[in-house]
């Protein structure tokens, strides 16, 4: 493991940055243009209520354009709210030429629990959720202490084969 990528002690590790962005398209050609990121995912329509996502403890309908990149050992995630509530939509509304809405870090699904529960001991509660096959993804509002949301990212064994061919399928493109 490359020292970017280390886990502390939380057996967190630091996994992506995301920008919630209102014209997906434009943010891709600036990255691509401007930064030389060049291989990122084709975009794809997300709908939360697929993945039982939830919003402040309620159902999430909400729909997005999501694109990736792996790039310098991080994950970068581009996010386009289309519709329904998330705090995505929340913060576009908020934040209309966009920005950095959250960091993602990583753990073993097995972990998961433990880190929800020291998030929780800490004060903070799960604000939105979605369970995907390679992950079970929680966000906490954690603005008031660093300027944007946490993600924690419980990843599944189907999602370190994901996350692997990710990397080498973006780093070849």
């Amino acid at each position: 493991m490359d020292k970017a990528n280390k886990k502390d002690s939380s057996g967190l590790t630091p996994t992506q940055i995301a920008w919630v962005v209102k014209d997906i398209v434009k943010s891709k050609t600036f990255f691509q243009e401007m930064l030389g990121v060049t291989n990122f995912s084709p975009t794809v329509t997300t709908r939360l209520k697929e993945y039982d996502g939830t919003y402040y403890g309620e159902p999430s309908d909400a729909e997005n354009l999501v694109a990736m990149a792996y790039s310098g050992g991080t994950f970068i995630e581009l996010i386009q709210p289309i519709s329904g509530k998330s705090i995505f939509k929340d913060y576009i509304d908020n934040n209309p030429t966009g920005g950095v809405q959250h960091i993602a870090y990583s753990t073993p699904i097995a972990n998961l629990d433990k880190v929800i529960s020291e998030f929780e001991n800490k004060g903070f509660t799960v604000i939105s959720s979605f369970d995907t096959p390679i992950a079970k993804i929680v966000f906490f509002d954690t603005r008031e202490e660093i300027g944007v949301f946490t993600e924690i990212m419980g990843i599944t064994k189907e999602g370190e084969k994901a996350v692997q061919e990710m990397k080498i399928g973006m780093a070849q493109q």
